[in-house]
């Protein structure tokens, strides 16, 4: 009989030949940013999963993730598929976050390297050394393969355009929250335009960051029913999290696990970069936000947790975590 390991599904990324598990782990749940577990636990929460089956990893640089991942190698005792990103543009910047990731994690190969956040043709421009770069580390066997993640639907044309990009990490989810430039519907064009293009797609913030937590399974249903997708990164912090998530990958349901995960304690993050535009203070209905020295900070008492404010923030600053 096979164990529940051997039913999750793996494909080939796009025609890159890396073979990767449907669900990807998002490892920058663990990490300082977000949950900021210790160092050990967060390890073992990312062995379990690759023990499990799970054998995709997506990190950046600038999660702070990498001697998390290092730990959860040494544990689980296999290698498994690495993606990360980094937001240089110079070609000794690229450089750099090559040699830091290369060296931070303990791996001779990163499997994928993202441009992070390239989100039109001007900013994919604008890294071109650094893209460059990485065309050249893949000759040389350090990279196996080049692409970039975005917010944006013009972010997925552009790199459908370059035929150098092998992958395009997109947002995109039930209701195409965080979209920075277009509908839910616009995106899927564009990934399936990227798709027929040949490039390997795997999607972020299939539940929007935490914020349609409150209706997880369909959101994470709805990104693993789309067909141009080869898998999907989802956030996870704990090990009933990824027993979970394994679950519905798979298609089927759990209750005792649904009312484990769902029960346990969520807050409303303000990640490092809010600018303190105060777009989100005037849609939240409870006054549960306020503006101190620049940023802006959750009144906890306040907060119900709704997600709703998210939806105004112009730099998807917003998660619930």
């Amino acid at each position: 009989m096979s164990s529940e390991s051997d039913r999750l599904q793996y494909v080939r990324l796009g025609r890159t030949g890396v073979v990767i598990s449907r669900l990807c782990f998002g490892v920058l749940t663990v990490g300082p940013l977000q949950a900021n577990l210790p160092l050990e636990e967060g390890a073992e929460v990312i062995a379990y999963a690759l023990n499990r089956g799970i054998n995709f990893l997506d990190t950046a640089e600038a999660y702070q993730t990498y001697p998390y991942i290092r730990r959860a190698l040494e544990l689980a005792r296999v290698q498994p598929v690495i993606a990360t990103k980094s937001y240089a543009y110079t070609r000794q910047g690229m450089k750099e976050s090559l040699d830091r990731a290369r060296d931070e994690m303990g791996i001779k190969t990163v499997d994928i390297f993202l441009l992070h956040e390239q989100e039109n043709e001007l900013t994919l421009a604008g890294h071109r050394e650094a893209l460059e770069f990485l065309f050249e580390a893949r000759r040389k066997g350090w990279v196996r393969a080049v692409g970039i993640s975005t917010h944006s639907v013009r972010g997925v044309v552009a790199g459908t355009k370059n035929e150098g990009i092998e992958v395009i990490h997109p947002i995109i989810n039930l209701t195409g929250l965080g979209i920075m430039d277009g509908s839910r519907e616009q995106m899927l064009a564009a990934v399936a335009l990227a798709r027929e293009k040949g490039k390997g797609l795997y999607a972020m913030k299939a539940l929007g960051g935490g914020n349609l937590g409150q209706q997880a399974h369909r959101a994470l249903s709805f990104v693993n029913s789309i067909p141009y997708i080869d898998a999907i990164a989802v956030g996870m912090k704990s090990k009933a999290e990824v027993d979970l998530n394994l679950t519905w990958i798979q298609g089927r349901r759990d209750p005792v696990l649904e009312e484990i995960v769902g029960t346990q304690g969520r807050n409303l993050l303000i990640e490092s970069w809010c600018r303190g535009c105060g777009s989100c203070l005037e849609a939240c209905r409870y006054e549960a936000l306020e503006l101190q020295e620049g940023r802006v900070e959750v009144k906890k008492e306040k907060c119900i947790l709704c997600g709703y404010c998210s939806r105004y923030c112009p730099d998807f600053c917003i998660k619930i975590v």
